[in-house]
């Protein structure tokens, strides 16, 4: 089974509102996200919140897990995916890692990142757009021991790097795998 793991948990400083809770289409940012990945054919979802933690939790109901990060505060990436894949170890053969502020998600890039999870059983599965690296992304439950042994001066990032030689590569031919809402420029631009 594929869990994915949605980062909602960051404090929206840049943006100066709950990135999570403003509107996008029909719904919400946070609401977005999950509707996609819902149309991707994930349903096991877990949504891991910090910042604005009744508001998001009310907001996605009882339509997906919640779990809370408690050290939200630190701003930190890597404290929420190990939050999400302790949560779900037993369950799970692999974790499709997204971020909540990212609504442009498309259906159908996951469902490419899925799939290809699927024919190749990769270790880490990526997409990539003009040969940039982007969101979501999977990894393989034989891997999330290291990503939870991981201490806080580490990053996704050294991660990736350092298991460059395991990632399945997705070409993708659109730049929404790039794109996030951090600042309200940012949600003037992409906002449909």
């Amino acid at each position: 089974m594929i869990t994915s793991i949605v980062l909602a948990a960051g404090e929206s400083k840049r943006m100066g509102e709950p990135k999570m809770l403003m509107d996008w289409g029909k719904g919400s940012v946070l609401q977005t996200v999950i509707s996609t990945l819902q149309a991707s054919g994930v349903s096991d979802i877990l949504v891991v919140t910090g910042g604005a933690r009744q508001q998001v939790e009310s907001l996605v109901g009882k339509t997906v897990q919640t779990i809370f990060n408690k050290d939200y505060a630190n701003g930190k990436m890597l404290t929420s995916i190990q939050i999400g894949l302790e949560a779900k170890k037993r369950e799970a053969g692999a974790a499709l890692i997204c971020l909540g502020d990212q609504p442009q998600m498309e259906e159908r890039n996951a469902r490419k990142i899925i799939e290809a999870w699927h024919q190749h059983r990769a270790r880490i599965i990526a997409p990539s757009y003009q040969k940039r690296r982007g969101h979501p992304w999977l990894i393989a439950r034989e891997l999330w021991d290291e990503i939870l042994n991981m201490n806080e001066d580490e990053t996704m990032r050294d991660f990736l790097n350092k298991h460059k030689a395991d990632i399945f590569y997705v070409e993708v031919d659109t730049p929404s795998i790039l794109q996030d809402l951090d600042t309200p420029e940012d949600y003037a631009k992409f906002k449909p």
